[in-house]
């Protein structure tokens, strides 16, 4: 698997990821083969979900009091701030995050591989960004998963990131990785990321100043949403 990325990448020019990426095999089905066709925004909306500040609650950006008793795994704190191409803050952004708990599980039917679940996680989160575009997230540190992609393949931890801007037509989805992850260098959907700077975009950095004593650690993670350094998004969510 690491022989075919590796030559793929050199034999592709720096930029955009490539859809159309034999290593992460479920891109052979789902790439776009097709024109894109225009639809009515408008309409679209009529049939969407609707949000607003009374919708979200301050609890729900902190995924480790949302039942009964405390997760399992290392507990952390992302924080960062969306802006657009120009550094301007988004303000009143809606984040939400979902992921695995710290054994590499989601709390999903359609996660049924051999971990444990974590009876007081469900890994899921949400808030809105503040008058100068900062969020914030506390949770636990999620675990590699296998995936059936190949012998013997594993994700790197990460973060699911969803914004929605102000519809639901302007919803964006993304991942974030974890500084030192050895496993990204293994992962055909990162290394669809032809640019390695676009794909050090998507990692965090451990924050000394965010984390806790005796409680927490701390990542800082920015999404830039426009411009020739955006934040990387993902045409669906994997």
């Amino acid at each position: 698997m690491s022989d075919e990325i590796a030559k793929i990448q050199a034999d592709s020019p720096t930029g955009a990821p490539l859809l159309d990426f034999p290593p992460y095999r479920s891109s052979l089905l789902r790439h776009p083969t097709k024109e894109l066709l225009h639809v009515d925004p408008e309409g679209a909306e009529l049939l969407a979900p609707v949000f607003g500040h009374s919708d979200v609650a301050p609890v729900e950006s902190d995924l480790t009091v949302q039942r009964g008793g405390e997760p399992i795994g290392e507990r952390i704190r992302v924080h960062g701030r969306v802006t657009d191409g120009d550094g301007r803050p988004v303000r009143r952004q809606l984040v939400e995050i979902w992921q695995a708990n710290a054994a590499g599980r989601y709390s999903h039917q359609g996660d049924q591989h051999p971990a444990p679940l974590d009876p007081n996680f469900t890994g899921v989160g949400r808030c809105l960004t503040d008058d100068d575009g900062w969020y914030t997230f506390t949770s636990i540190k999620p675990g590699p998963y296998p995936w059936r992609n190949h012998q013997n393949a594993w994700r790197p931890a990460h973060i699911h990131f969803s914004l929605f801007g102000t519809d639901f037509t302007q919803r964006l989805i993304t991942q974030m990785y974890f500084p030192g992850d050895q496993l990204l260098a293994l992962d055909p959907i990162a290394q669809s990321i032809s640019d390695p700077a676009a794909l050090a975009r998507l990692i965090a950095s451990y924050d000394h100043s965010l984390s806790e004593h005796e409680w927490l650690l701390g990542y800082r993670w920015d999404i830039v949403l426009t411009g020739s350094h955006a934040t990387h998004m993902e045409a669906s969510d994997d």
